[in-house]
């Protein structure tokens, strides 16, 4: 399985949802860094299941042990290991998966890519218990980040169809500030109506997907590269290893496709000796490389696939079709949950971009 991730910095993700732990190590990282383990613990807890009406029963602590890696509070030059162990788990619920897939879930691939050997409970290595360790690395880094005056912050842009006033955002200068804490949106009324929405699905035993903003701020023109190794493309390939992932745009994104080139262009303008832009339709890049505009994705998630509606499957012993009534015990929207896991992966790659910045100094 492909559980590593960067080219300066190494990332692996190891376990399964139901097996004795989940966790992380993170080679790469210079010594002498300071660890705020509170810090951590509090953005892990902005993650961790059970804790409200819209996430799932499941109730995890996700207090992560750091195995090396760190020593007296800074690190120590060594891959930095972590564990979180499983403590609330009910396999048994799982016991049919392989035989029986649940649509929309990555049992059937995982079953015919690995021969029935891989672990199907809670979904295995597939599971979105994973993003804890995930979380782990990812909230390291974004503490390496603010020493650095570099802020990552993200928010429920919508959920079933219902949106976050959007007038509330500037492209160019976003206030993160009034970023709500406990239901991560700028309008208070806004994040009322997605909840409803939430509640509603839940009660017909549904469930909704939405979409993810997550912004960038603080960062120096010049960090990236043209093509494969640009801003866009690394942040990318780290969101689209969250499981539900279905879509990742930058700036205007596909909107962009609609406008003419006298729109979309962002007009440069100089701005106490520096350059900026007017409008920010790039999202902060251009030609893979940052503009020192704030880097703004959207990240869009599918519902839960986990539903406890009845579904037509297959039964893969017997060749034919059947009804599965999936059990255990489901997000009915992954979307409030998911706004640390997009600022956590967005930190990695920013965080490992960094570590390979090369810029050359200007001709003369």
């Amino acid at each position: 399985m492909s559980s590593t991730y960067g080219e300066n910095l190494k990332l692996s993700i190891f376990g399964q949802s139901h097996g004795p732990a989940i966790g992380m190590t993170l080679d790469g990282i210079p010594a002498g860094l300071p660890v705020d383990p509170e810090i951590l613990q509090e953005f892990l807890n902005r993650r961790a299941p059970g804790q409200n009406d819209w996430s799932t029963p499941r109730r995890e602590g996700d207090r992560p042990e750091f195995l090396s890696g760190i020593l007296e509070g800074y690190t120590c030059g060594a891959p930095i290991a972590a564990i979180i162990p499983n403590k609330n788990t009910r396999s048994g619920d799982y016991a049919n998966l392989k035989d029986c897939p649940r649509p929309g879930h990555a049992d059937y691939t995982a079953q015919v890519k690995y021969g029935g050997f891989q672990d199907a409970a809670g979904g295995g290595h597939f599971s979105g218990r994973l993003t804890a360790p995930l979380c782990i690395a990812g909230g390291l880094c974004k503490q390496w980040l603010a020493q650095m005056g570099i802020q990552v912050a993200g928010r429920i842009a919508s959920i079933g169809g219902e949106c976050d006033d959007n007038t509330l955002l500037d492209p160019t200068n976003p206030q993160l500030d009034g970023i709500g804490k406990d239901f991560p949106v700028f309008s208070p009324a806004a994040g009322q109506r997605m909840r409803e929405k939430i509640a509603q699905a839940r009660a017909e035993g549904d469930s909704v997907g939405g979409i993810v903003e997550c912004y960038i701020t603080g960062l120096p023109a010049g960090l990236g590269e043209p093509m494969f190794g640009g801003v866009e493309s690394r942040i990318a390939q780290i969101v689209y290893g969250i499981p539900a992932v279905k879509g990742v745009d930058f700036g205007a994104g596909y909107s962009a496709a609609y406008l003419r080139g006298s729109e979309n262009n962002d007009a440069f303008t100089m701005e106490h000796g520096i350059v900026r832009t007017l409008t920010n339709h790039a999202g902060g890049v251009l030609g893979g490389i940052t503009n020192a505009m704030p880097v703004i994705f959207s990240v869009a998630f599918k519902p839960t696939p986990s539903i406890s509606r009845p579904q037509q499957s297959v039964s893969l012993s017997e060749g034919t079709d059947t009804v599965l009534e999936i059990q255990g015990r489901h997000d009915p929207c992954i979307v409030p949950r998911a706004v640390p896991v997009v600022e956590a992966a967005a930190a990695i790659a920013i965080y490992d971009l960094i570590l390979g910045n090369t810029q050359t100094n200007r001709r003369k």
